[in-house]
């Protein structure tokens, strides 16, 4: 018996697709483009996939995977103006176009043609892992390990890095990897958690056209560059810090660094909630902090504070985002704001006047009154009861005039109580020399590699974040005549803020203790959200990217390219940005530098 041969209708078809692939034009994004850059990018030029008007969004039942459906069509409803209804991926239409979350535990096919017409497939339950990222500790620190990464640039055969060959599989790509994967007739990501399926969806994002990022409908040719990107995280913690102390920062703005952090892949928000200038948290059986500690930040203005409900707000959006929420109550010094609410606290018993300067090291508790100590624990159990992250942050640095001795004694005692509310010791480098507790973290912000006290704590058994202060200080100028910021560590531009090795940082620390990397923005001379965003862009793109990418797709060259390419997304989506000129643009950025506003002009309570 002879091979069936095709039906005329079929081989129409099929001539109409090669007709249509020869008229078209390319897609304006390449597979390569993504910051933070791939692990593994296998482009398909031939497979470039156009999203169409009656385009459905096809997900497995599991809950966790539909909410993260509903976010994708919420991100791209907007701008292109199609309905985008989510689906079950078992109720197919024949012909139809679908955004298909398929499980990496049940999936068999490679990411096959769903119906007749195809679907745009986008991601995979969840499993085992979850749907919040802000629930369950980070997991194993350091480097994910011998993957043969395959630069973002490059082309490779598919499944050719420790992802395995085929349909990626769950245990290869982790807590957060993902694959996609990109045909004529479909899209799709696949994951084995909800956090990887997230992540996809940003990395799907930024392969379509810049004007995505339109918040109303823009007419445009919605297309995806064809090929597969299998990707997965270098380190497991990768963040950002917000100082809300020294300026008060409302929810609303809060969320939308959220927002910027999850574009990038970053997994955790650090607010410092405590300083000199304002406390910014409430704490029930301390009502005075806010009441009275709250009203004041640098400059003289306002201040304000969250509500517990505002800080559930914030740490419930972050976790649908899978950012992580990280607290920190700042000990034992940085305490002027706490002590002028309870004068009881401070050495002396005197109350101290409310200070809006921005000098650090003269304040800190009374480390040898027992009340300060129920103080601590009534402040961290409240606090480590509205945070469902594993991570509580003591702060612990600059106490300038605390003695060696009982700094030690009172760092080691607030260790306990923060172990006792079930969350794990984040703290500065400053912590080092002090005993060590179970799971501790240490901050590092130093400026020289060369630090003896935090090797020898990691050889203890600590882990460590780094955020040296001449690489990653978001509150660093770019340059000398940069409007706002400081200089004591130096000047940061973008190809300072990336070229370097996290892995290979710190002398004595081997790669494995590092936990991750996170960028501090401390707010002593910002004021607003334009003025955070003009800080935190183009920089922040490039801590991701040592964050999240192997070293071996790192290359400034490339990046900076590449980076150019989202001057437009960030434009068209009114977001501030440093117009760096290292950076080649495709045109004149034309945001305006920010400039202060007064911080009388909006309420800065919520």
């Amino acid at each position: 018996m002879s091979a069936r041969q095709p039906a005329a209708a079929e081989l129409a078809r099929s001539a109409a697709r090669a007709a249509g692939g020869l008229l078209t034009p390319p897609a304006p994004v390449r597979l390569a483009d993504v910051v933070p850059a791939p692990e593994l990018v296998t482009p398909d030029p031939a497979a470039d996939f156009v999203l169409a008007e009656d385009a459905v969004i096809r997900v497995d039942a599991d809950p966790a995977a539909r909410d993260i459906a509903e976010q994708l069509a919420g991100l791209l409803r907007p701008a292109t103006g199609y309905p985008l209804p989510v689906a079950d991926s078992a109720a197919r239409a024949d012909g139809s176009l679908a955004l298909t979350l398929t499980s990496v535990a049940t999936s068999t096919d490679a990411a096959g043609v769903v119906g007749a017409g195809g679907s745009v497939g986008a991601a995979g339950p969840v499993g085992a892992a979850g749907s919040g990222g802000a629930a369950g500790p980070v997991g194993a620190a350091g480097p994910v390990g011998a993957a043969g990464p395959v630069g973002a640039a490059a082309s490779a055969p598919a499944g050719a890095s420790a992802a395995g060959t085929g349909r990626a599989t769950a245990e290869a790509l982790g807590d957060e990897g993902y694959r996609l994967d990109v045909t004529a007739t479909e899209v799709r990501i696949t994951a084995g958690s909800a956090a990887g399926l997230f992540h996809g969806v940003q990395t799907l994002r930024q392969l379509l056209p810049a004007a995505v990022e339109s918040a109303t409908p823009v007419a445009e040719r919605w297309v995806v560059p064809g090929g597969t990107i299998v990707d997965r995280p270098r380190f497991a913690y990768r963040g950002a810090m917000l100082d809300v102390a020294r300026h008060f920062f409302p929810v609303d703005d809060v969320l939308r660094v959220v927002d910027h952090l999850a574009r990038y892949k970053l997994n955790h928000l650090h607010l410092h909630l405590t300083d000199d200038q304002g406390w910014r948290i409430a704490v029930d059986s301390w009502p005075k902090l806010t009441e009275v500690g709250g009203t004041t930040e640098v400059g003289g203005g306002p201040g304000g504070w969250y509500t517990k409900d505002d800080y559930r707000r914030i740490v419930a959006y972050a976790a649908r985002r899978h950012v992580t929420v990280v607290p920190e109550i700042d000990l034992p010094g940085h305490t002027n704001a706490a002590l002028v609410a309870y004068p009881e606290l401070a050495p002396g018993k005197t109350p101290p006047p409310p200070y809006t300067g921005t000098e650090v090291g003269f304040s800190y508790v009374d480390p040898a009154d027992e009340r300060t100590y129920a103080f601590v624990a009534d402040v961290v159990g409240e606090v480590a009861a509205l945070t469902p992250g594993p991570w509580l942050h003591l702060g612990g640095d600059e106490a300038f005039k605390v003695p060696a001795d009982t700094y030690r004694g009172f760092i080691e005692r607030a260790q306990e109580l923060v172990a006792a509310t079930g969350k794990t010791v984040i703290g500065w480098h400053q912590l080092a020399p002090t005993g060590h507790a179970e799971g501790r973290v240490l901050q590092w912000w130093g400026t020289n590699g060369d630090d003896p006290e935090t090797a020898d704590a990691v050889r203890r058994g600590a882990r460590v974040i780094l955020s040296p202060g001449n690489r990653v200080y978001l509150d660093m100028k770019y340059a000398p005549d940069t409007p706002i910021g400081h200089d004591w560590a130096g000047l940061i531009d973008v190809r300072r803020a990336y070229d370097w090795d996290p892995g290979t940082h710190l002398t004595g620390v081997p790669a494995e203790a590092m936990l991750g990397v996170e960028a501090p923005l401390w707010t002593e001379t910002v004021t607003t959200l334009a003025e955070v965003e003009f800080m935190l862009f183009p920089r922040l793109p490039a801590i991701a990217e040592l964050g999240w990418s192997p070293r071996s797709t790192h290359d400034w060259a490339a990046f900076r390219d590449r980076l150019a390419g989202h001057g437009p997304r960030w434009t068209t989506a009114g977001i501030a940005f440093h117009p760096a000129p290292e950076i080649p643009w495709p045109a004149t950025p034309t945001h305006p530098i920010p400039t202060q506003r007064s911080r009388d002009e909006a309420p800065h309570t919520t």
